[in-house]
């Protein structure tokens, strides 16, 4: 299989490039050159945000192609105008952010999205974005597009922040405030797996839209916490914090404390989607244990300290207020 991988070298694009390879597929991958991509990859340069940006991939044919992209959706448009014709079929990295807010629990892939387009160039909102590139796929491949909408995604080369805030919070040992309630279940999915799942799907030239995430409570926030306590080795007390009291104390769900919401209609969204169509398809997601001691396994490889996106907030809440809330 020749594969063309639109980025390559950061987290998602990574661990797809990495999966691809060791499938003994043929991967290239257009980039800006900024970081390595895996040995193996053969790189082309290019920055899809500047005139003649797509020039490197003005010829040449590939099996299929896997695109990342978070930004403007012209960016797709004109990568995908540029390679019809060529590329047999189109997997796209969407996001279940396309979905129009609010989203009742278990609502599927037919729920209503936000309105966007294709053409926006510029600054656009994470959503508008994200949206604009599927439309742009869907015009210009149609069911030769897949859509894979992904949730909230974890894992080693994580360049959010999420997990590995919580690792290092837990690791420092003593008392932690756990954002309850303990029970509390959780959606994402692990990179590797969504990796596996898109090349499997690209390989079957599945099309359409696919929430691409675990089942609904595929683990818990406690089996979570307790998962970073075992693989760190740390001495970290969890103090389970009703969500009324955190609320209360105005700190930021998602943000300050990642991954974590309290139960409600944002909750519901992010966390309470259908996903039967994906693993229909095949979607299979390992254990959070898993995923959690891989991902603590990474960050001692590098230091300890994850790298950041630049486009996206620090996470984590600041060691006074969390010492304030379990004082209180």
């Amino acid at each position: 299989m020749r594969l063309l991988l639109l980025g390559g070298t950061k987290f998602v694009g990574r661990v797809i490039a990495e999966e691809a390879l060791a499938r003994g597929w043929e991967v290239t991958a257009l980039n800006r050159g900024t970081q390595p991509a895996p040995e193996g990859v053969t790189v082309v340069k290019g920055d899809r945000t500047a005139e003649g940006g797509l020039a490197a991939l003005a010829s040449g044919e590939w099996d299929a192609v896997v695109d990342t992209w978070s930004w403007a959706p012209a960016a797709v448009r004109d990568s995908a105008r540029l390679l019809n014709g060529r590329v047999g079929h189109y997997a796209y990295v969407s996001s279940r952010s396309v979905y129009d807010y609010p989203l009742v629990g278990g609502a599927d892939e037919s729920a209503k999205v936000v309105e966007s387009s294709p053409d926006i160039e510029g600054e656009v909102p994470y959503a508008e974005a994200k949206r604009g590139a599927e439309l742009a796929l869907e015009a210009e491949f149609g069911g030769r597009a897949l859509l894979a909408r992904a949730g909230l995604i974890l894992g080693p080369h994580e360049n959010i922040g999420r997990l590995p805030w919580w690792l290092n919070r837990i690791a420092r040992g003593g008392p932690v405030l756990a954002p309850g309630p303990h029970d509390l279940a959780l959606q994402y999915i692990d990179a590797r797996d969504l990796a596996i799942w898109m090349l499997d799907a690209t390989a079957a030239r599945l099309g359409g839209a696919y929430n691409v995430v675990s089942p609904a409570g595929h683990t818990t926030m406690g089996e979570l916490l307790e998962a970073c306590v075992r693989a760190t080795g740390s001495d970290a007390d969890l103090r389970w914090i009703d969500p009324e009291r955190i609320v209360a104390a105005g700190i930021e769900p998602w943000t300050e404390l990642p991954i974590w919401l309290a139960p409600g209609e944002l909750y519901d969204f992010l966390h309470g989607a259908s996903v039967a169509r994906a693993v229909g398809a095949g979607l299979r997601c390992r254990p959070v244990t898993e995923t959690v001691e891989d991902t603590w396994a990474w960050l001692q490889s590098i230091g300890g300290s994850a790298p950041q996106r630049a486009d996206r907030p620090n996470v984590g809440l600041d060691p006074e207020r969390e010492a304030e809330l379990l004082k209180g």
